[in-house]
């Protein structure tokens, strides 16, 4: 499928807000993939399917995972709405015909990240938290420099104002974003 067919399909599936925050990670992705000499489209690609399964319903996550065998976490289970990304990257596969590892990696690790991320991924994680539209992230101006200058530190800064967040407000922590950061944080 072409970046051209996957937009507009996209679009189909998307509400508005969401479909304008996918444009700015397709956008910030390309960016950022220029910035450190990746393939583009495999960027604008994976920036593009990134949320493709975040407008479904839990209900809707939960029964492609039981159905695809998609191994749900305790955290996933009791918030489904963290298995956009999982379905995300079966979606991207099945629906959307990617074939390429590394874009569905980048798909399935763009919310919690984790250890040895290719350079693909980390360009889709970070894309995902600095595009244009994000308002009130922590550090956003900071980390969106950092971006372009060093992407591993941008990815570090990230991982700790995420889990601060979750511990300041209480929200439960995947697990998988604590071992990213603890693994970042060593390098």
């Amino acid at each position: 499928m072409t970046l051209k067919k996957i937009r507009k399909a996209v679009e189909k599936v998307q509400d508005a807000k969401r479909f304008e925050h996918t444009q700015g990670v397709e956008y910030t992705a390309a960016a950022l993939a220029m910035r450190y000499g990746t393939d583009i489209d495999s960027a604008r690609a994976a920036g593009l399917l990134h949320d493709c399964a975040k407008c479904l319903s839990d209900e809707k996550r939960l029964s492609i995972c039981k159905k695809n065998h998609i191994k749900v976490t305790e955290v996933e289970q009791k918030n489904p709405f963290l298995l956009h990304a999982k379905v995300g990257a079966y979606l991207a596969r099945e629906k959307y015909g990617i074939k390429d590892p590394d874009i569905l990696n980048a798909i399935q690790n763009h919310t919690t990240g984790r250890k040895s991320m290719s350079l693909l991924e980390k360009i889709i994680f970070v894309a995902d938290y600095i595009e244009p539209g994000r308002k009130h992230a922590p550090n956003l101006a900071e980390v969106r420099k950092l971006a372009f200058i060093d992407i591993d530190r941008a990815m570090l800064m990230i991982l700790r104002d995420t889990l601060q967040y979750l511990k300041a407000s209480g929200g439960d922590i995947d697990p998988m974003t604590e071992e990213t950061w603890r693994y970042y944080s060593q390098q």
